[in-house]
């Protein structure tokens, strides 16, 4: 054999000889995602919600490989259906959770706890060929969402507004944005006209201002962040001039009254489970940089603080 051929054997051979022995020896590990986690963390609930705790899945699964996080995205309402059941561990919400769905967590002994994970600031949106309208009083908002509602041409909203009609986009009834939203603008939740193309996938609603110039339609910011080619952010104006969401006037609560904070609720008998902890500690250790990346407003430090001492409180529960 050539005497090259020779030396690269014995290369590879000593190569293998070194892995064999790093791969034996104790706590080595030739991977940054060895761990002893394994398991399944079933989420469900907000859209709104759902980029952040996806994000956060799949950053926890490249340390924790052997842990699924399926995230659901059937509404903030038809997560906690699920919940309150208690089918699934954790429910994204962009609300907090109603007396109704209380009690019917307490006919189930379902336990839980309630940890804010970011702000978001709900955004009326049009098309981009839209080059009439840059500001909505919530005076207008609520003449034009209202139950019962007879605005349907740019005219009857304000005086010197093109005569065209226009087409209304929404969550529909199951969205804790659709509920944020009837009560933050209607001034009653769940009050809402009902006319008007309703979906629970936000990506649907972007398609349809998106592909529709008389389009005029509202969602979370990190939806319009994810898409402002295909959008354009409307101003809103509760009474102190207009103004347009962004992570300055979200966090600083000007984006009124429109801005709110996002939740995870947590079933604290689950807190049973190593898995669960680690993923929420992992979910709070992250969620700034997370919330960020998918286009939504970080809470202070403190809050998320406050939400690994409830954290820490609850941990020990028994199934």
């Amino acid at each position: 054999m050539p005497t090259r051929y020779v030396a690269l054997a014995l290369g590879i051979a000593l190569i293998a000889g070194i892995v064999a022995l790093a791969m034996n020896e104790p706590g080595a590990s030739l991977l940054a995602t060895d761990s002893p986690l394994a398991g399944t963390i079933e989420i469900d609930g907000s859209s709104t919600v759902f980029p952040i705790s996806q994000a956060v899945a799949e950053e926890f699964r490249k340390v924790h490989p052997d842990v699924q996080v399926p995230v659901g995205v059937s509404g903030t309402g038809g997560g906690f259906k699920r919940f309150v059941v208690g089918e699934t561990q954790i429910s994204n919400a962009s609300r907090s959770i109603k007396p109704s769905e209380i009690e019917i967590a307490d006919e189930n002994g379902i336990e839980f706890v309630e940890i804010a994970v970011g702000f978001d600031g709900l955004s009326v949106v049009a098309n981009p060929a839209n080059r009439f309208l840059e500001c909505l009083t919530t005076k207008e908002l609520k003449a034009i969402w209202e139950p019962g509602s007879e605005v349907n041409r740019w005219s009857d909203v304000r005086e010197g507004l093109p005569d065209g009609k226009f087409r209304l986009y929404g969550p529909d009834t199951d969205s804790g944005t659709f509920d944020y939203f009837t009560e933050a603008i209607v001034e009653h939740e769940d009050a809402s006209r009902s006319d008007y193309s309703a979906s629970a996938d936000d990506n649907v609603l972007i398609r349809g201002v998106g592909g529709d110039k008389n389009a005029l339609g509202y969602f979370g910011f990190a939806f319009y962040s994810s898409s402002p080619h295909l959008l354009k952010l409307i101003a809103v104006d509760s009474g102190d001039g207009c103004v347009l969401p962004s992570t300055e006037t979200i966090n600083n609560g000007s984006y009124a009254p429109l801005s709110r904070p996002m939740f995870i609720y947590v079933n604290t008998a689950a807190l049973g489970r190593v898995e669960v902890v680690e993923f929420l500690k992992f979910y709070l250790d992250n969620a700034t940089k997370l919330v960020q990346e998918v286009g939504y407003v970080p809470l202070p430090e403190a809050m998320y603080d406050e939400g690994r001492g409830t954290l820490t409180a609850s941990i020990g529960t028994p199934d």
